[in-house]
């Protein structure tokens, strides 16, 4: 599919743009007495309103050399990363997609995912705001999306919620307490109703080896051995945006596997 460069350049805009906007949402959303709307950006140290010139993505930051110009408290460089990733993940979905519904659905999923790995990684919650809805409008799509069939995905979301309920209750059965949480559950069926059964079992082997190996490190860094918690959300998240960009190569590398066996 060939995608002139302007395109391509107005997308990565339009994309950190919105990045902009997932960061009022990762700030706010958490907390129930926040609005997202109300009130205007503002520093969250000194409260000052920032200016326009102050809320143009990336460069802003980079003019601003990573301070407020009101305090001079340090931001935090999740801002410009929000901003760039959802900047890059919007060229992508264009630069596969093209203009089309099946672009529009996937750029609302990348946007989505961005703000689960986000608010997941500071308070470990996947907010149901998002899952619940994002498991619908994900069934909902596929009636619209080239990637997946309806069959597909809702068997997707059925089979994803289903596999880590059964994994989270057996645990809870063996050690009694809490393996997975309902927000990762919930995750992976909304995976399951975007990308479809297929993916499944890829995001949960790249999402637990992934998740394993920073659980690994996790441990020796804060000794707490089997009482370190890590968010897993991130893990699953990162493993379904590699399947939507890499799925020819993924399902190669499976072939490749089982003609191993044969």
């Amino acid at each position: 599919m060939q995608i002139s460069l302007f395109l391509l350049a107005a997308a990565f805009m339009f994309g950190s743009i919105i990045g902009s906007f997932l960061n009022v949402v990762i700030l706010r959303l958490p907390d129930p007495d926040a609005s997202i709307a109300f009130p205007p950006s503002h520093c969250p140290k000194c409260k000052n309103r920032l200016n326009w010139y102050e809320n143009i993505p990336i460069l802003s930051y980079l003019a601003l050399r990573g301070r407020c110009s009101h305090c001079k408290v340090r931001i935090s460089a999740q801002y410009p990363i929000v901003e760039l990733l959802t900047g890059l993940l919007t060229v992508a979905v264009v630069a596969n997609f093209g203009l089309s519904l099946t672009a529009l659905g996937f750029f609302l999923f990348c946007a989505a995912l961005v703000t689960i790995i986000w608010i997941d990684l500071h308070h470990q919650i996947i907010p149901d705001v998002i899952s619940l809805p994002g498991i619908i409008f994900g069934f909902a799509f596929s009636f619209f999306s080239t990637f997946v069939t309806w069959q597909d995905s809702l068997i997707g979301l059925l089979a994803g919620g289903g596999i880590f309920y059964a994994v989270s209750y057996s645990y809870y059965l063996l050690r009694r307490q809490e393996g997975l949480g309902g927000g990762d559950i919930k995750l992976l069926a909304m995976l399951g109703a975007f990308l479809g059964w297929q993916s499944l079992l890829f995001i949960i082997f790249a999402s637990s080896v992934t998740g394993t190996i920073v659980g690994l490190f996790a441990m020796r860094s804060q000794k707490k051995g089997g009482a370190t918690r890590i968010p897993f959300g991130p893990f699953l998240a990162l493993s379904g945006l590699f399947y939507l960009f890499f799925r020819p190569q993924v399902q190669e590398l499976f072939n490749l596997y089982l003609n191993l066996f044969r």
